[in-house]
């Protein structure tokens, strides 16, 4: 089907708002905000969510509810901008933090305001750009054969203008009730924010947490997938972890520096999980994500080579409102300008090599994920697949060259981040164009929607990066930062040769059992590699969402725009902005004021008592509808 087949709901010869100050505004402000809450969310558990839906939610209701305009493609515009800090926050956090990970152990110097800021504002703009040339082979002439989910979700969600209130409604209470609770546990302390109970007989423990984001997580991720997430948990906890202590008790087994026993008996089963089970985890995780891209590359030859054809006839000149691009020529002018600041600025660690191997991966990596969001949805875009293919081949390359040790390291890193960033926001850029595309958008206006969005979040991710850092330090229990955790052991791992490979090794050999018995893997290994008390809560959401769905027709359980799911959202809004609060607090000296512990302490009572409250509230909001827009 080609776009001269297909009908949009505003037709091309009709002109109406898209670009205004309030959209861009607005939508800056979405973009801000999402890209701080989701930063927050995807350092403290490794997963970040789809902003597209509820800023879709947020920008119809503030545009037709509140400011009574009813430009459909204004409202458009503004998600457009909104949805990309999102994206920019999810390349980020995969990679960036092991750079302040390396300024902890010393390795290297802390890294610049400004490298942090040109890697994400460029990885940010490439990711659009690299888009342009590809809409019209992926967007228009796969209309009908990849379906985007996320962008005709938000494009059902726009046009059904008139259930806006009632759904935004959903998003603010949300985050309301989620900022009350995170304050309460990290601002006052009035409450304990785990919930612990001891197996001595097993030489383990079973704990839970019981924040609002990571219930919000399990609604939204759904009870298959939180499942898959709980069991890897499970087997790390409850197989592994007594299986090492009870078998070896007196061994001293590398990285740990004393026996196994006496590791235990300081710290407990947390500690032999740091020590070990960790790195089961990193394997599993890594294996997980390159049998993920193997099985897909059939798909990624063909998706790039019927896109390399497009560039020759997807990019002409055209009179037509719906079917007009940015300039091509400007795009690539832009291409080249922002690979030679890459290249020649010098407070960015990447060389002339490096550069160009962003431009290729960087394009390849656009293509693919463009393609992979298309078929099914943001959520599950291979996105660490790809990372931990890149960063293995990118640090393979560099020692080859001679560049090696600390430098070799932070340019591979660098060099990832960019990639990284460039494959979420073009994941991101192709189901806002699917939505315009719906909708009747000016491509271009979009596009530069797209540019404004992703340049503002990129601008301001390097200070909420540098303020969660100064307030608790990325890979502590406030901020464990696993995916940029996991990136570093792989650099270290092949530069120096310094990780346990056996461990490393038994983790692979998990994510091959998993695959042979066709279970999915990811979501196991990532069970596996984050500590327990996160998996427990997500799969509680998920336990929430499995009966919220019973009795529902498969198109309602699917529904992206339900209450619960728009709850769900507004939760993890609500947890990522106090904690960017808090981390000021912390920088600032103002935690200690507001903290009553030493007057009110609830403890673990004050959690559980938080955590049946917030599922109170979401069995309320899951169950309140069974059908919405």
């Amino acid at each position: 089907m080609n776009q001269k087949e297909f009908k949009p709901y505003i037709p091309a010869e009709k002109i109406t708002p898209e670009i205004t100050v309030t959209s861009i505004i607005t939508g800056v402000i979405l973009a801000i905000v999402f890209g701080a809450a989701n930063a927050y969310l995807g350092l403290r558990v490794g997963m970040t969510v789809s902003a597209s839906i509820p800023a879709a939610v947020i920008s119809m209701s503030v545009l037709r509810v509140i400011m009574k305009k009813n430009s459909i493609l204004e409202s458009n515009m503004v998600q457009t901008i909104g949805s990309a800090g999102e994206s920019v926050a999810a390349g980020a956090i995969f990679t960036l933090p092991a750079l302040f990970l390396w300024a902890k152990d010393g390795v290297t110097d802390a890294p610049s305001m400004v490298a942090i800021t040109l890697i994400s504002v460029c990885g940010g703009l490439l990711g659009v750009l690299f888009m342009i040339p590809l809409r019209n082979a992926l967007i228009v002439k796969e209309h009908g054969v990849l379906p985007y989910p996320e962008g005709t979700a938000c494009a059902e969600v726009l046009l059904a203008g008139e259930n806006g209130g009632e759904s935004a409604k959903s998003v603010f209470v949300g985050m309301g009730v989620s900022a009350v609770v995170k304050f309460i546990i990290d601002g006052l302390k009035a409450a304990a924010g785990v919930i612990t109970i001891p197996f001595k007989a097993l030489k383990t423990e079973f704990s839970a947490e019981s924040y609002p984001a990571l219930l919000g997580v399990g609604y939204i991720c759904g009870p298959k997938i939180s499942s898959y997430m709980f069991a890897g948990g499970l087997l790390g906890w409850f197989v592994l972890i007594p299986a090492i202590v009870i078998f070896g008790a007196d061994t001293i087994l590398y990285p740990g520096k004393t026996t196994i026993a006496e590791i235990y008996a300081q710290s407990g089963a947390s500690a032999i999980w740091s020590s070990y089970i960790r790195y089961i985890g990193a394997g599993a995780v890594a294996a997980g994500g390159i049998m993920s891209l193997i099985k897909l590359i059939p798909l990624i030859g063909s998706t790039f080579r019927d896109s390399v054809k497009s560039l020759r006839s997807g990019t002409v000149k055209s009179d037509v409102r719906t079917e007009q691009d940015l300039n091509f020529k400007f795009t690539l002018i832009a291409i080249v300008v922002l690979t030679l600041v890459l290249w020649l600025i010098p407070q960015v660690p990447v060389s002339l090599l490096g550069a160009i191997m962003i431009v290729i991966f960087g394009f390849f990596f656009a293509t693919v994920s463009s393609r992979m969001v298309g078929l099914v949805g943001s959520s599950n875009n291979p996105v660490s697949g790809m990372a931990i293919a890149t960063l293995l081949i990118l640090t393979l390359v560099l020692k080859a060259t001679g560049t090696t040790g600390a430098e070799g390291m932070v340019s591979a890193i660098s060099i990832c981040s960019v990639i990284c960033i460039i494959a979420a926001i073009a994941g991101d850029t192709s189901q806002d164009l699917k939505t315009g595309f719906i909708l009747g958008a000016t491509p271009k206006k979009q596009q530069i929607g797209e540019l404004i969005g992703a340049g503002v979040s990129a601008l301001t991710i390097g200070g909420v990066f540098i303020l969660l850092d100064s307030a608790w330090g990325f890979g502590t229990t406030e901020l464990s930062a696993p995916q940029a955790t996991l990136m570093k052991m792989i650099t270290e791992g092949v530069m120096d040769g310094n990780l346990p490979w056996g461990l490393v090794g038994i983790g692979v050999c998990i994510a091959l059992i998993f695959e042979v018995l066709h279970i999915p893997v990811l979501p196991v290994a990532i069970g596996l590699y984050l500590p327990l008390e996160l998996s427990s809560t997500i799969m509680l959401g998920g336990v929430i969402r499995h009966f919220a769905d019973k009795g529902k027709s498969e198109a309602e359980k699917n529904n992206e725009t339900n209450s619960g799911i728009l709850f769900s959202s507004g939760m993890i809004a609500g947890e990522g902005l106090v904690g960017i609060l808090l981390a000021v607090f912390a920088v600032t000296g103002v935690d200690k004021v507001i903290d009553i512990s030493g007057f009110v302490n609830t403890g673990v009572i004050g959690a559980a008592v938080l955590l049946v409250v917030l599922c109170a509230v979401l069995i309320k909001f899951a169950g309140g509808k069974k059908k919405n827009g």
